[in-house]
């Protein structure tokens, strides 16, 4: 039998009020990554640096990450990084905020390699030799505070790095849903969109395991119910709860088994649309699932029937998934193609094969079910484009 393993942080604290955990973190200086202000203005950020304080730990902010961190962003933040000396970084916040400290922490405790040293997965070196990571999602997604991924963009090309390593998986995870209350529900929406998609692809990877399917299908439970309540109702703190959890859920099933071409697509085309990475996950999925249903469809009707869709063989359980899926993103307000998302037909057209093609080399794209070709992945961007079934 191969080698099989499941990882996760030491730590991972959960419930409504947990962000004070932040006073028993052990260190003396905290250098805290954030965005572009929302955990100043609701009062988070504030509250991190006071409970810092109250155990003796100096700290200083990195603010301003963007929406889909880019490389130049990650060598600012390593710059003050390096001149603040660390003993703990906290990625507080979206993924944005976490997936930029984490680079950040590579190039501060290596500060002679380069990005394209660290691009492919799996390659960076052993961490905490100068400090631990610490993270406070403010979203209900990506599940990063559990993962050993990091998303960077490089903005001369438009293409996003999965970057891949046990290493970047934090030490410590707090998982707080009243920081989650102030979420506007587009923004609740995606991001819940894109754990869900994660539990898809971490259920039917060819990495999944006894592990990582109970995660995968508990979340997937937990986000159907849910996050329409969450969505509905920001100040449901029930609500929020339960998706706090989910999404951790699904972080810890994709950290473990990796994800597919939903994310390998998504990866590629997101840069070229106007759509967030949960939204443009959301739009993908059905199509991918035709796809993948060649090989996975049992495990997708696994899936229908624990959503307690009606089918009474596979090919009728898969359908009603993919009408699932399509009807939650009706009820979101997610675009249910590319074209209707804004991504013009010649634009498109001109840059099909070259996606595609990047699609394919993709590090998600290895433990997708079924093994595209280039030419699949054409008739995918096509079908999500277009609206139509995927019959190849």
């Amino acid at each position: 039998m191969a080698l099989q393993w499941f990882r996760v942080p030491r730590d991972v604290v959960f419930g409504t009020g947990t962000i004070e955990y932040v006073k028993q973190l052990k260190g003396s200086r905290a250098f805290i990554s954030t965005g572009k202000g929302s955990m100043k203005t609701n009062g988070v950020l504030d509250k991190v640096i006071s409970y810092l304080e109250e155990v003796g730990i100096e700290s200083t902010v990195f603010d301003g990450v963007e929406g889909d961190p880019s490389i130049a962003t990650v060598y600012r933040g390593v710059e003050k990084m390096k001149e603040f000396a660390p003993d703990l970084i906290i990625g507080l916040g979206g993924c944005s905020a976490i997936d930029a400290a984490k680079t950040m922490w590579v190039f501060y405790e290596y500060p002679n390699l380069s990005f394209n040293d660290i691009k492919d997965p799996f390659t960076i070196p052993e961490l905490r030799k100068k400090a631990k990571f610490v993270a406070i999602p403010s979203t209900s997604g990506t599940g990063t505070e559990v993962t050993c991924v990091a998303v960077i963009t490089d903005n001369q090309t438009g293409i996003k790095y999965p970057l891949a390593s046990y290493e970047i998986t934090p030490d410590i995870a707090i998982v707080d849903p009243e920081i989650c209350k102030t979420m506007p529900p587009n923004v609740t929406a995606d991001t819940g969109m894109d754990a869900l998609s994660h539990s898809f692809e971490a259920y039917v990877s060819t990495m999944a395991n006894e592990y990582t399917d109970t995660f995968s299908l508990e979340s997937i439970k937990m986000i159907s119910e849910w996050l329409p309540k969450a969505f509905a109702d920001g100040e449901d703190i029930e609500a929020r709860t339960k998706m706090h959890i989910a999404q951790n859920f699904a972080g810890i099933a994709f950290s473990n088994a990796i994800l597919g071409l939903v994310h390998s697509m998504s990866h590629k085309c997101n840069t070229k649309v106007p759509l967030t990475h949960g939204r443009c996950n959301a739009l993908l999925m059905p199509a991918v699932i035709q796809y993948n249903a060649k090989t996975a469809g049992a495990r997708y009707a696994k899936i229908a029937r624990t959503l307690g869709l009606a089918g009474n063989i596979d090919e009728d359980l898969v359908k009603a998934l993919v009408e699932k899926v399509r009807d939650m993103n009706k009820s979101f307000g997610i675009p249910l193609t590319l074209k209707e998302a804004g991504l013009s037909e010649e634009s498109f057209l001109a840059e099909l094969k070259a996606t595609s093609e990047a699609a394919l080399n993709d590090p998600c794209t290895g433990t997708n079910p079924r093994k595209p070709t280039v030419e699949d992945i054409m008739e995918l961007y096509k079908a999500a484009y277009y609206g139509s079934d995927v019959t190849i």
